[in-house]
């Protein structure tokens, strides 16, 4: 059996971003603040990383170093991962701030000088700890703390999901350690195919544990190379073709292998949801078959002495499976019981959006946004290396604290995008804008000056705490400019870590739909905004949609899909979503809703 140590599983730059993304969480607990220069480096180190376009464990020290915003300091810590599987200096912050203590870091409102002074007044260390303090009325005593602080902690912690038995990781942070993981697992030898399954292929917003399958000749072999990874924190259970393990985090991974004629069933199985798959049994059934992980199989005549099914019907792929139940094949972000196998069985699921289909990208930052991280070359080229036939460059109003650019500064940006335009004949940039939506639904800019924009998307990003009511009333008014064109991240929200805003959707789709302005499907797994569900409802109604991934650096563009699957989760068709159509039917688009 090939040995598989920890070094040897340290094989890609994803592991790096992990390393890395828990440095600047834990630094920035430890200096309480995230604009601190160790935090900041750590950040422009990860952004190195993520654009650099090898494997970033294959190159020396020196080398590192010379890639732009990766230091000395920080390539010295990744070649010690590279070499010895651990950093020290993480080892150290996970020991000062345990994974039960960091995790309150994700409450709205609380900063990492409140989450000390707990710790350090109240003997809090865990949200169970914090919500008993809440229920005792205890954080109001804590210096710059009160009883409308209190309440608010309260509310936010109920909100977030973070309390309780059931409590739910965000897909933000499951997602890149399954990727890492399935990556990791397929560079093993006598590895055919690996998959992460469960509720986080469906793209749940929030998941339990993480699932991944995993096709071998040698489920041994996979099984120690599980226990052999860096992320193990503690092993659950370990079996010769199952491992379940703990990661820092406290996050749980089930880890299966079966033999590669297997793997569909498989895979179907352990992705769910458990209604769809009971609905699916029931089908094999009346036709004489029985389904599980194994496959579809014929069931054994009534007489017969043995009662073990041997003819297999399909197991291999899940299409196989679909198509022996005379069913189309369903995405896995559908399969959660609400219609589509009967949607399958009519055959009318060929025009749900596929991320083959998107043409451009609406929503889109480059550096002269505060808080973008690419030039606005960097940026047009890779939407360019996308195969994007046109490009909308959105970068913040002037009302975005820090962040936006006053009129004159968005002219000049104006010159460098059509400048830009010329090196791209076959992609039309248009010059965009994310416009702020004010308490009162107001838009940055004067209104003959916002009229002059090739395309924009106004979004919320402050005021989150107002009423219903005025949430909706500020929303509509932002749809009833004739300058807007879509609405971006509509309810604000960061999973996991910010609810947001209360809306009545109703309104709030009739609005779209009677000012013909596109509602946003946000790529970026923090967001996912509008939901799913939110999408269905639009989706039924006929309000046009469009997928973006808000990039920010030019390493984001991979958001895309995030938008897509999130898309087919609320039943997108593709004709529904602008940024599917051909450039000329999109720009007539853009030129005509905002005069009809």
């Amino acid at each position: 059996m090939p040995e598989f140590g920890r070094v040897e599983a340290m094989t890609s730059s994803s592991d790096v971003i992990a390393m890395l993304n828990e440095l600047i969480s834990l630094t920035t607990l430890h200096e309480e603040s995230s604009q601190s220069f160790k935090v900041r480096a750590y950040d422009n180190a990860r952004l190195a990383v993520e654009s650099y376009p090898g494997n970033i464990t294959e190159l020396s020290e020196k080398e590192m170093i010379e890639l732009k915003g990766l230091g000395k300091a920080t390539a010295s810590k990744i070649k010690e991962l590279v070499d010895t599987g651990t950093v020290t200096k993480l080892e150290e912050l996970r020991a000062q701030y345990p994974p039960a203590f960091a995790e309150l870091a994700r409450i709205p409102g609380v900063g990492p000088k409140t989450l000390k002074a707990m710790r350090r007044e109240l003997d809090i260390n865990n949200v169970d700890q914090l919500k008993a303090a809440l229920d005792a009325q205890q954080i109001r005593t804590l210096p710059r703390m009160g009883a409308k602080s209190e309440e608010k902690i309260a509310k936010a912690l109920d909100r977030i999901g973070m309390h309780g038995k059931d409590r739910r990781t965000p897909i933000a942070d499951a997602m890149p350690l399954a990727e890492r993981l399935v990556e990791a697992f397929l560079k093993l030898p006598n590895v055919t195919n690996a998959l992460f399954c469960g509720s986080l292929r469906r793209m749940s917003e929030t998941i339990g544990d993480i699932d991944i399958t995993v096709a071998s000749t040698d489920p041994l072999a996979v099984m120690e190379a599980v226990r052999d990874r860096n992320e193990v924190a503690e092993i659950v259970v370990s079996g010769d073709t199952k491992t379940s393990f703990l990661t820092n985090t406290g996050l749980q991974v089930d880890v299966r292998a079966v033999l590669p004629e297997h793997f569909g069933a498989a895979t179907l199985y352990f992705t769910g949801s458990k209604q769809h798959n009971i609905a699916l049994r029931s089908r094999a059934i009346k036709k004489g078959w029985l389904l599980n992980e194994y496959g579809l199989l014929v069931k054994p005549d009534e007489d017969a002495q043995d009662q073990t099914p041997t003819e297999v019907v399909a197991a291999e792929t899940e299409e196989s499976i679909y198509q022996a139940l005379g069913l189309a094949f369903i995405p896995a972000p559908m399969r959660e019981s609400t219609g589509e196998i009967e949607a399958a069985e009519a055959g009318d699921l060929s025009d749900l959006v596929q991320l083959s289909d998107i043409k451009g990208d609406l929503h889109y930052h480059t550096d002269q946004s505060g808080d973008g991280r690419s030039s606005v070359a960097d940026m047009v080229q890779v939407a360019a290396d996308a195969g994007h036939a046109y490009l909308a460059i959105t970068d913040h109003g002037e009302d975005l604290a820090i962040n936006g650019s006053n009129a004159e500064e968005m002219l000049a940006h104006r010159e460098l995008i059509y400048k830009i335009q010329e090196d791209h004949p076959d992609m039309k940039l248009l010059w965009g804008c994310e416009l702020n939506i004010g308490a009162s639904g107001g838009l940055d800019y004067e209104d003959d000056f916002r009229a002059m924009f090739d395309y924009t998307v106004a979004s919320v990003h402050s005021h989150y705490d107002q009423s219903m009511t005025k949430q909706t009333e500020r929303l509509v008014a932002a749809i009833a400019d004739p300058t807007v064109d879509s609405i971006g991240h509509l309810t604000g929200r960061k999973i996991g870590h910010r609810p947001g805003i209360e809306l009545d959707m109703d309104i709030l789709i009739e609005a779209l739909m009677h000012f013909d302005v596109a509602l946003e499907i946000n790529g970026s797994l923090n967001r996912l905004d509008a939901a799913a569900d939110v999408v269905r409802r639009a989706v039924d109604r006929g309000v046009k949609l469009v997928i973006n991934t808000d990039s920010h650096h030019t390493s984001e563009l991979g958001r895309m899909e995030y938008g897509v699957l999130t898309a087919q989760r609320g039943w997108a068709p593709k004709d529904q979503v602008i940024n599917t159509w051909d450039q000329d039917r999109f720009l007539s688009w853009v030129a005509n809703h905002r005069t009809t």
